[in-house]
């Protein structure tokens, strides 16, 4: 039997590689964490790398340098992520 590591090798970008997201963003991502079944498919998909796992696997989101892209909410298969308008 081949013995897997815990962990998956992945060649993730940079954290926020175009940049800290300053005051432009329209939406943001709200993760309601009753309804994550952690999957993990968001913090794959995120094209920014901004959204990385705590200990327990649930995902948590960087908003200095989310776009507001929306990747995460739409690969999420329960609608546990909620894209809500930014308040400044």
């Amino acid at each position: 039997m081949i013995n897997v590591p815990n962990e998956i090798p992945l060649a993730r970008p940079r954290v926020g590689s175009a940049g800290s997201t300053g005051t432009w963003r329209i939406l943001k991502p709200v993760i309601h964490y009753e309804k994550c079944t952690r999957c993990r498919l968001c913090y794959f998909y995120c094209v920014e790398n901004t959204i990385d796992l705590e200990k327990n696997l649930y995902p948590v989101i960087d908003y200095d340098y989310c776009k507001g892209c929306g990747v995460c909410a739409q690969v999420c298969p329960v609608a546990a992520i909620e894209m809500i308008k930014e308040v400044k």
